[in-house]
């Protein structure tokens, strides 16, 4: 009895020690993180400029480390690492690698465009090529696209909280939440651009030690390929389109096309210095955005193995949490570090996401339409508000609305591809578009997908709602050019 009594208190000392040490490493990273955060305090109250877009003063390397900082978030580690363990391939790091041809393309594009009219939102730059009834309408789509992908990113961060402090995924959410409004209530975009830093150096440390540990246990990548192949991976695991063209194509237009729109991603590109910063900034952080996917879809892949977790009982959007908790995987200091890599990911994901719902409800709505008169206080005093209202917000929606992680994040992307394509088409051929096809396009396009969405349900009928989105907007910019040119005919025969 006695030996039986001595054997569990050691199998509990030791599970206290591991717990532990897992939980010092990441509140001793994360109250750095919120120091960083009060020194920029001072700074972050000047003006609105200075609280949303960090005085339009940031560098090159800053700034593209603040665009891929956003991209490497809850997306690019538990939901690559999610889809990669339920498909047994590398189709999710086509998420990353679209999201870098994207920000190259952006680069090419409209980056310069952005920066130079001196924007704060996406909505304010389709205000200065269409009116304000495109800013209106694009502003409540771009609002419903972050509503919908901050609580899915606060979902991915309550996976790594819960799994680290052995807590219910309610507090994990309840935690996160908190981290995530200090620091951006605080510091406001110069706050999420210096913490963004320190998250993306701790990313890629943590998470390239677990894959690189992971890669050396598990024997290389031909055994991890004969591993899965005997468990039925859909031909080569290294080849992103063996597990279906659809759904892979599916990513990449999305991914493509989603941060041309992508007020969070963008944000920061109205920060630069200047336009041709701008341009540079976007096109560097491609080489940071590509391989983050890689690492992350190699230890979802490994976690399929079963080697180190029991794949009938765990949950997918666990597998990465699991995994680098299990001291048989890989040693808590290092476990600590991944766990903190990957948290460091997700809140600089999370807080630019929660920010550019804020910068949208603030410069849009409220200066743009209720209170245009409003002084840079009374600006600066609503933007803090929002940040705590969002927050409110996205918690009961992380709660209550679990999916496939870059499934439900795919609505936003949907939704900003629409956006895309009439801002290119607005910079580059204005003539092909009217102020009232834009609005159709919104209307017509963002319906779309919550139309094909309740169809999947329903099992109506199954159309990609990326798909969808985009054939759908072409197809409400040509039905409104069409009544527009019926209109102006009319309008010139009755004179």
């Amino acid at each position: 009895m006695p030996h039986i009594f001595c054997k569990v208190l050691h199998l509990n000392l030791n599970k206290m020690i591991f717990t532990n040490t897992y939980f010092l490493i990441v509140v001793a990273y994360f109250a750095g993180i919120i120091l960083l955060s009060l020194l920029t305090r001072k700074i972050a109250s000047r003006s609105v400029a200075d609280y949303l877009v960090a005085g339009r003063n940031l560098g090159m390397t800053f700034c593209a480390v603040v665009v891929a900082a956003e991209w490497l978030g809850g997306m690019s580690t538990i939901g690559v690492s999610e889809k990669a363990f339920n498909t047994l391939s590398f189709q999710p790091i086509l998420y990353n690698v679209s999201t870098a041809i994207g920000m190259v393309i952006i680069g090419f594009t409209v980056a310069k465009w952005y920066r130079e009219q001196n924007v704060h939102t996406v909505s304010e730059m389709l205000d200065f090529l269409f009116g304000r009834d495109a800013k209106k309408i694009s502003a409540i789509a771009f609002l419903v696209a972050y509503i919908t992908l901050a609580y899915v990113q606060m979902q991915t961060a309550a996976s790594v909280l819960s799994a680290i402090f052995q807590i219910s995924w309610l507090s994990a959410i309840v935690i996160s939440a908190i981290v995530i409004t200090v620091y951006t209530y605080v510091g406001g975009m110069h706050a999420l651009a210096i913490t963004s830093v320190a998250h993306t150096l701790m990313m890629f440390l943590g998470v390239g030690l677990a894959t690189i540990i992971g890669m050396i246990k598990i024997g290389g990548f031909a055994e991890l390929q004969h591993i899965l192949a005997a468990k039925g991976a859909p031909g080569n695991i290294y080849n992103p389109f063996s597990a279906g063209l659809s759904g892979a194509f599916s990513l990449l237009l999305g991914g493509v096309l989603g941060g041309m729109a992508a007020q969070a991603s963008i944000q920061p590109i109205f920060a630069a210095r200047d336009a041709a910063t701008a341009k540079k900034a976007s096109i560097l952080s491609s080489a940071l955005i590509a391989p983050f996917g890689v690492m992350t879809a190699l230890l979802g892949l490994i976690g399929a193995t079963g080697y180190f977790l029991d794949v009938e009982t765990v949950n997918p959007k666990m597998v990465l949490t699991s995994l680098l908790t299990n001291p048989e995987f890989i040693h808590p200091v290092f476990g600590g570090l991944a766990l903190s890599g990957i948290l460091a990911a997700i809140l600089s994901t999370v807080g630019p996401v929660n920010f550019a719902v804020v910068t949208i409800a603030t410069k849009d709505i409220y200066h743009g339409f209720i209170n245009p008169k409003a002084n840079e206080q009374q600006v600066i005093g609503v933007a803090k508000k929002l940040v705590i209202l969002v927050t409110i917000i996205t918690l009961p929606l992380a709660i209550f609305f679990q999916k496939g992680i870059l499934d439900a994040a795919y609505v936003s992307y949907a939704i900003r591809a629409i956006g895309a394509i009439v801002i290119l088409l607005g910079i580059y051929k204005r003539n092909w578009i009217s102020p009232y096809a834009v609005k159709l396009a919104f209307i017509g396009g963002t319906s779309a997908i919550f139309i094909f969405m309740l169809a999947a349900k329903m099992k109506w009928f199954n159309i990609d709602k990326t798909y969808g989105a985009v054939v759908f907007a072409i197809v409400f910019i040509i039905i409104g050019n069409l009544i527009e040119n019926f209109r102006r005919k009319k309008a010139i025969r009755n004179e």
